[in-house]
């Protein structure tokens, strides 16, 4: 409760213009209240505090703003304004409208609760004072530098892309923690937030400080302490359609993100503060930001999600200074672009889908950026979008200056089973068959992962990396059953490759489902779900997951398991010889990366289904993992936690 201190005129207005609903109380009575239930933690008295901050001027205060006082996370971060709607809503049931605030507070008692109310509107703050000039901005950090960006593949003391680096290695040249000593590991800190959300994120790490994102949260920590450094919550401007984040990236000492309700934004990485936000893109336009941008030069690569709600999928570029847009390249073609007579109904290109959700790759030396393309809409009739549907379910190659379209290829025409193309990493070179080769591994929620030559355009091989029938089965209105379903195969996190073993670590989910079309093509509706059908998913109890070891340049599969939860997390190799990750059943999990062997396990409290990364500070290596709820589909349990772990 700060901000702007308010007079009592300017606060009885504010209280009871809020809406009919809330009618004026009995001040007197109110007085009573606060002293029977609220005066052994409050003041009435300006500048005063209690063991709660003093509620002189409340009426109309920014939660968490009382200069002086020092509040929990939860309600420093809770962006509430205390009016009267927002007063009676607290409280009633304070750790319902603030999950994990330090106050509880439950007045069941509507009358006395707008007595109450009235008496509060009564309690004049301070006077107005002169605004005092503002403090100069915290000058920006040094770095990551477009350099240090480059080479961040070989960077062993931080993780400065969603996917370590531009080719999505997930791979760490670290080897203090190995196969030999990893069943020692233990827990150094652990950072749990008081936000809730699903947590999804993926880490970074740079200079000692962890940042990642919590849905519209943004939390920056010591990467060995875990001491928080800052949080910053954007301020939502509308409903989003969803609020999952899958993290941020970070250069010349900014931190760009996307928020729910379509806005990119840079913050300062030494305090939070905010530099600049651009809206880019709209819910009412079926879009919202989830995944995580890339950052090269001083460009950002970004684009909306939204497939699933009717959304025109696009990729462009924008300037790390200002935001402003540098190009775009249209996901779903316009009438005059290539692409165009894929979809042989001209409007239903308006809500074609095309969502971007999860990283992107890059060939820097050759400057072309590999995007990942989601499925087509509406979801489960293809009859309402005739055609091949360019350019979903498409690896799609750009110019990643110019946003020029280089090359594509489509995995999956017409796709009526929501088996989005999810990634385009890692990017590698091996030798096959004596030849050097420069190679990208691609997977998706088909199950399958491929193998392409970037330079050739050849697939090399592929190979199923879960459970796969019926997948030729399109819905129908009866039911047809198909795996994976609606959450099988790859999901947000790609495969990680070791250079030393020349391997791919691959975690999948294994799940099926039964696929279903409505009797006739779906209409658009602005803000709902735009599907022409649905999955019924077969009981959570049956779903599993594999993690697979595949020689990289022949598909060989070296060993694999199946898993008793979906795999969800990243997974991330060393070159100690072991593999770190996480499951649903909130264990995070040290393997040994030649046999499949699980050296160490923790857990967490919560399911693990974001980043889990590794890097070296002071000459010891750490390693950290996200825990907490995941999503609606998946569930999840937990709040959203960060776990440091050490070996003794």
């Amino acid at each position: 409760m700060r901000a702007s201190r308010i007079g009592l005129a300017a606060g009885l207005g504010i209280l009871f213009l809020a809406g009919a609903a809330h009618a004026a109380g009995d001040a007197a009575a109110g007085k009573t209240v606060f002293e029977n239930q609220c005066a052994a933690c409050h003041t009435t008295e300006v500048g005063k505090n209690g063991f709660g901050p003093s509620l002189a001027g409340v009426a109309g205060r920014k939660s968490g703003s009382l200069a002086g006082y020092t509040y929990s996370a939860a309600m420093a971060n809770s962006n509430l304004t205390w009016d009267a709607a927002t007063l009676d809503q607290f409280l009633a049931s304070s750790t319902t409208k603030v999950p994990g605030t330090s106050m509880p507070v439950a007045i069941a008692d509507a009358t006395a609760r707008a007595n109450l109310i009235a008496y509060l509107a009564t309690l004049a703050g301070a006077p107005a004072a002169a605004a005092a000039p503002a403090p100069p901005p915290t000058p920006l950090p040094a770095g990551p530098t477009s350099d240090e960006l480059l080479h961040s593949a070989t960077d062993t003391q931080g993780w400065l892309y969603a996917s370590k680096d531009y080719t999505g290695g997930r791979y760490v040249a670290l080897n203090q923690i190995n196969a030999g000593n990893a069943h020692t590991l233990r827990a150094a800190c652990i950072y749990r937030s008081s936000t809730t959300g699903s947590l999804q994120t993926s880490p970074l790490v740079y200079k000692g400080i962890l940042y990642f994102t919590i849905d519209n949260v943004t939390v920056a920590i010591d990467a060995t302490t875990c001491r928080e450094k800052w949080t910053n919550t954007w301020d939502l401007k509308t409903t989003p359609l969803s609020k999952s984040n899958r993290g941020a990236a970070i250069a010349n000492g900014r931190l760009v993100r996307g928020t729910p309700d379509g806005y990119l934004i840079a913050l300062n990485m030494a305090n939070g503060a905010l530099l600049w936000s651009q809206k880019i893109a709209d819910p009412n336009m079926s879009q919202y930001l989830s995944m995580p941008p890339l950052i090269y030069g001083d460009t950002i690569i970004y684009g909306p999600a939204g497939a699933d709600w009717g959304e025109k999928g696009w990729i462009g570029a924008f300037n790390l200074e200002t935001g402003e847009r540098i190009w775009k390249f249209n996901l779903i073609p316009d009438a005059d672009e290539p692409g165009a007579d894929s979809w042989k109904d001209p409007a239903a290109r308006a809500h074609g889908g095309g969502s971007l959700w999860t990283p992107l790759a890059l060939d820097a030396a050759k400057g072309v950026l590999y995007i990942p393309v989601g499925n087509p809409a509406p979801d489960f009739f293809g009859a309402a979008r005739p055609g091949d549907n360019l350019y979903t379910n498409s690896l799609v190659a750009l110019d990643v200056k110019t946003g020029k379209l280089l090359w594509y290829h489509q995995f999956g025409p017409n796709d009526v089973n929501d088996r989005d193309l999810s990634q385009v990493s890692p990017l590698f070179s091996a030798t096959v068959k004596g030849n050097a080769r420069n190679l990208v591994t691609v997977s998706g929620k088909d199950g399958l992962l491929r193998v392409f030559d970037r330079d050739t355009h050849e697939q090399l091989y592929e190979l199923p990396i879960t459970t796969r029938t019926g997948v030729e089965e399109k819905p129908t209105v009866a039911g047809v059953h198909g795996c994976p379903g609606l959450l099988g195969g790859m999901e947000w996190n790609g495969p990680a490759y070791s250079p030393t073993a020349k391997t791919l670590y691959v975690a999948t989910v294994d799940w099926c489902g039964t696929f279903t079309k409505l009797p006739n093509p779906p209409a658009f509706a602005l803000n709902a779900h735009y599907y022409g059908g649905a999955v019924t998913p077969d009981p959570r109890d049956q779903a599993r997951g594999w993690l697979y070891a595949i020689d990289a340049a022949s598909g060989t599969v070296r060993w694999h398991q199946q898993w008793p939860t979906p795999l969800l997390a990243a997974v991330t190799a060393t070159a100690g010889g072991v593999l770190f990750t996480g499951d649903l059943d909130n264990n995070f999990l040290a393997i040994d990366a030649a046999n499949g062997k699980t050296l160490y396990k923790f857990n967490t409290g919560g399911s693990i289904g974001g980043g889990v990364l590794t890097y070296a500070i002071g000459g010891k290596q750490y390693v950290a993992t996200t825990s907490g709820v995941v999503s609606g589909f998946f569930g999840g349990t937990g709040a959203a936690t960060i776990v440091v772990f050490t070996l003794p």
